[in-house]
C-alpha cells in the first residue's frame, strides 16, 4: 500500500498531463480544463 501511495502522484501526472487520450483527438486531460489554478489570473 505504501508503494502504491508513493507511485500515484507522479502516476496522476502522466495520466492528465503528459498521456494522450485518444478519446479527446489525442490531447491530453488538463488540456481540455480551463479552470486548472493558476489558468485565470
Amino acid at each position: 500500500e505504501a508503494e502504491r501511495q508513493a507511485a500515484f502522484p507522479g502516476w496522476l501526472d502522466w495520466y492528465n498531463y503528459h498521456r494522450p487520450h485518444t478519446g479527446i483527438s489525442g490531447h491530453t486531460p488538463a488540456s481540455r480544463v480551463t479552470n486548472l489554478p493558476g489558468q485565470h489570473t
